[in-house]
């Protein structure tokens, strides 16, 4: 049988795995556009309010990355 310290152990081991994975997802967002004509911060907002329209906040966080997709 598993013990409570096991269980609390395993807890732990999976806050800081989501964690680790949330902010590394975070981490793959752009900050700056690729094209030219479009590094602007007006022009990267709206950009990045089309593609959260076109894209919406899910559970599971895959609209990450479809905003870096659609970003790119």
């Amino acid at each position: 049988m598993i013990e409570s310290n096991e269980i609390n152990m395993l807890r732990l081991l999976i806050i800081g795995l989501t964690a680790l994975v949330s902010l590394t997802a975070c981490e793959g967002m752009s900050t700056i556009n690729w094209d030219p004509a479009k590094n602007n911060p007006t022009s990267f907002r709206k950009d990045l309010k089309e593609c959260q329209e076109d894209y919406p906040i899910q559970n599971s966080g895959v609209h990450a990355k479809q905003w870096i997709g659609c970003m790119n």
